[in-house]
This record gives structure tokens, sequence and C-alpha cells, in this order.
């Protein structure tokens, strides 16, 4: 976050003043390193996988994907093995009768500007049972013993299903009602607040939006089993998922990773032979204001700063999202509503308009007019390094909806988001910045431009 969102009047001052000050003492120096050199970490050019020492944390593999009749039937790459649920959770509070989040500021290496908002409890099971010998985790109590409390969600969620391997995290928002002192790097922010926020560049962590996303949708949207205004019933919207799941057949075998074909291991990293998609590289981290004060690890770096985008529109009055099957190596059950489009656009620059995702062009072309939201918002820090996307939400018209698409209302997504593999991280991160549209404090329906941070 630079001077300019200092400068901005939108930020309140007091948040500005803390974040600041947070940002001298909870930090992250990295530096990248060759593969080889990646300390506690067995990363030899002829490993079959890049694992730590401990043999716990997580692991870079490689993998054979078929896809029988996809747009690509089969292709190799790289993907981290991290089995193990960890916990995404916020501590909520009503003050004065408004719901505040228990938000702390976290340095992660891979976060292109150091700090971000992060949840109240952001932990892997390495984490909160002490493999790396560090510090606790303030606050884990109230997620893993959250009897007596109020749980507003509790669904386990995937993470990116290109990068991740079957990676799922616990989502968890849990209401107090005593008061709960916010510790050093921590503090109590409004919800409408916290939501402002995702308007600004890099600011709100992606696991924030996730857990944020499980937040009940606002209360004027129709009940979404039962109204005449939405344009499918839940129950319909469940049977097409549970129908592409029983039809799309989606392998993925394990390969060492000198094996995958069209990769290869260079002196620094391990990249594609075209130049695209990603690269696994090494850094050296040395942080302040962490459980641990110093370590290594492999990261993937993506090229490129990707899209995801909702279109939106309103159908007999009722704001609706269009969602799309997305099938995803890394996913537990083959296919998960994604964003209406999730790409990296560069990777599509020459290709002809047949082969370019649909609606892409729809949504790099629309007028500001028609642009509500538009963020460019940081992925996850702890494992990809200075891996970005740019959130937009567009207003079209009702356009058909095309195989694989569906039109769907935010209180659906909400609805689903009760249950766990349903909706991508992607979707759920831009579901956080259409709550950051709804909320009353937050200007509803007025544009979103993203400002530096």
């Amino acid at each position: 976050m630079n001077a300019s969102m200092g400068d901005s009047p939108s930020v309140p001052s007091a948040f500005r003043h803390w974040f600041e000050d947070a940002r001298k003492s909870i930090y992250t120096h990295v530096e990248r390193v060759p593969l080889a050199s990646v300390s506690g970490w067995h990363c030899d050019p002829d490993a079959s996988a890049l694992t730590h020492h401990s043999g716990r944390f997580f692991s870079v593999e490689g993998i054979r994907t078929h896809h029988a009749g996809g747009p690509v039937e089969h292709w190799d790459q790289p993907i981290i093995n991290q089995p193990e649920t960890g916990i995404l959770g916020i501590l909520v509070r009503r003050i004065d009768g408004e719901l505040h989040c228990l938000m702390q500021a976290k340095a992660e290496p891979g976060n292109i500007n150091g700090l971000q908002l992060s949840p109240t409890v952001q932990a892997t099971r390495s984490n909160f049972t002490g493999v790396h010998r560090g510090k606790s985790v303030p606050y884990l109590r109230y997620f893993r013993e959250a009897t007596g409390h109020r749980i507003i969600a509790d669904s386990r969620q995937s993470e990116q299903g290109s990068w991740f391997l079957r990676k799922r995290n616990r989502n968890m928002i849990v209401e107090v009602t005593a008061e709960v002192e916010a510790v050093d790097g921590f503090r109590w922010l409004p919800l409408g607040e916290l939501l402002g926020l995702l308007r600004f560049d890099d600011l709100v962590s992606m696991d924030s939006r996730s857990v944020l996303a499980c937040l009940p949708f606002p209360p004027d949207e129709p009940a979404p089993e039962s109204s005449p205004r939405v344009r499918s019933g839940t129950a319909e919207i469940l049977s097409w998922i549970t129908e592409a799941r029983s039809r799309i057949e989606v392998t993925t075998e394990r390969l060492p990773l000198p094996q995958l074909a069209h990769w290869r291991r260079g002196p620094l990293s391990i990249g594609h032979e075209s130049g695209r998609f990603f690269d696994v590289i090494g850094v050296r981290v040395k942080a302040a204001g962490r459980e641990v004060a110093e370590w290594g690890q492999p990261m993937i770096a993506a090229h490129g700063t990707g899209l995801v985008a909702f279109l939106v529109t309103r159908i007999d009055g009722v704001l609706h999202v269009l969602v799309q099957q997305r099938v995803e190596p890394g996913f537990v059950d083959v296919v998960e509503l994604g964003p209406t489009v999730q790409c990296t656009p560069c990777d599509h620059d020459a290709a002809p308009g047949c082969e370019r995702p649909p609606f892409l062009d729809e949504v790099l072309g629309a007028g500001p007019e028609r642009i509500l939201f538009d963020t460019v918002l940081s992925d996850e820090g702890g494992r990809l390094f200075h891996t970005r996307s740019r959130h937009l939400i567009v207003e079209t018209g009702h356009l058909p909806e095309p195989p694989g698409y569906r039109w769907t209302t935010p209180a659906q997504l909400s609805a689903l988001l009760r249950h766990s593999h349903y909706v991508t991280m992607q979707a759920r991160s831009l579901l956080a910045c259409l709550h950051a549209l709804e909320h009353p404090a937050c200007g509803a329906g007025e544009p979103g431009r993203g400002e530096s941070s």
C-alpha cells in the first residue's frame, strides 16, 4: 500500500494509521533463490517431487490430467499437494448494533505489497499443531472449540484447482458476545468499512475474501428455493451440477517432476517451454510478526495478471450473476461453479475469436458505465508469488445461457456455500466484491473502481 491510499478520503484515518503502524513491525523480506538451494527442502534437479525435510507442510508434485471432451484433453503440470485441512476464520461481534470483524495485518512472502488484511485465524494444520516450532496462533480456540458461540458459517472450501491438488480449508465465521481484546497486529473493523476496503488493489487478502463470501447475502434477495423471480430454482441448479459431475470424466495420475511433458527445469525454476502459465520458484524469507522468523520454500509464480469476472443482470428486478461449470484437476468433485470469465488474457491475445473464452470480449469491451467493480486483488500469498487477478463485475442484458453456464442469484450462491465444494475460490472472491457493492455502508450500486494501494 503506497501513499496514494493514505491520500484517499475514502479510507478511514484510524484504519490508515493503524495499518501503516503495523507495517513497521510486521513484514517479510523475500529473496528469490535457485530451487536447489531452498533451505529445509529436497529440491534436487532429479527429485520426483519438492518436499520438506519434515515430510509435512506441502509438496510440489507432477500430475498428468485427462479431461475427455474438454477444450484441452490432456496435459502435464506441477501442482501443490497439501492434503491437510487448514482453518480460515473470522471472529465477529456486534458493537453498538453493527457487525464488526476481527482482522489481522499479515505479511505473506508472496504478497506483492507485503502486508494485507487477513482473517482472524489463517492456519494450516502444521501451523496449529506446532510442526514449525513457532509461536502459537492467536484466537485459534474460538474456532477449534466454537461450542457456546454462534456459528454463522462453517464449511470446507477448495482453493484454486489449477494450482492446488484437492486442497481444502475450513471457512468459518464465529460470532461472540463478550468483549474480545484485539492484540497487536489485529483490529476490529466494521463490516461495511472492511467491505469498502475491497476497492483498493491488493489490500484485502484472498483468504479474507473467501471467508467474507460465506456471509449470508443481503436480506432483500428472495428466498432462493421458492421465489418465482429467480431464473432457476436451487434444486434445479444442484441437479445441473450433479449431472455434470456424473457425465464429465477427469482423471489425474502422479508423475515425477522430471518426466512432465513440455516442462523444463532450469537453474532457478521449473517452467513451461512455451514461457506461459506459471513457474515453480524458490524463495528465502526473513519475517517479523510471524510465527517463524526465517524459512525457505518453493512457490508458484504465475505469468501475467489473471482476470475473473461476473456478468450481472436483473431478471424481474432480481440481481443474477452468470456462472459457469469449471473443471480443474485439483477439484475434489470434478466440477464447481466459477466466474463467467476466468483466464489470463495475455494467453489468448493471438487466439481467433472461436478459441477465446466465452464472454471474454463482452467483459473486456464493456464501457465504464457498465463496470460496477474493477479492482486488482492478490491470490494466496503463502504459496503463490506476486500472483494477482483483476476482478470485474460488469452489467449486461439478459444473455442466453450457453451449455455449461447458468444465471443464478447471489443468494443462491450464498446458500451453496453452506456446503462444501460447490463454488470456486475465484467465484467466492467475486461474491465478496458483490457484498461490497450491495452493503449500504459501501454505496450500493455505485462503480467500484480499484484504487492504488
